[in-house]
């Protein structure tokens, strides 16, 4: 049925929208030492990388739920702390935030 005045959404073309204005589904930056690491975006995360970076205790903890194991090693053989995942992920909300203001409406 139509709703007369009222837009009705399709979920995919939402969702489309939102990856094209936050550069893509997986966060991409690179350590000091060149490594290329990604993770989720915040807005694209599933509930399982959720709960495991919700529940971590520590920052470490954090940082190792947010790349994982692998990733997390070359991260610190950069030389980076487990603090900067955490100023990486404010940069990227920030970011987000800014880019979903300016998102081209239809």
């Amino acid at each position: 049925m139509s709703k007369p005045n009222k837009r009705r959404y399709k979920l995919a073309e939402v969702k489309q929208q939102f990856v094209e204005a936050v550069g893509g589904e997986q966060v991409e930056f690179e350590t000091d030492a060149g490594d290329v690491l990604v993770f989720p975006h915040p807005l694209f995360t599933d509930a399982e990388w959720d709960a495991r970076v919700d529940g971590a205790t520590t920052a470490e903890d954090k940082a190792r739920a947010i790349l994982g194991d692998e990733q997390y090693e070359k991260y610190q053989a950069a030389g980076h702390g487990d603090g900067d995942i955490a100023l990486l992920l404010m940069a990227v909300q920030q970011d987000m935030q800014g880019q979903v203001k300016r998102r081209p409406t239809r």
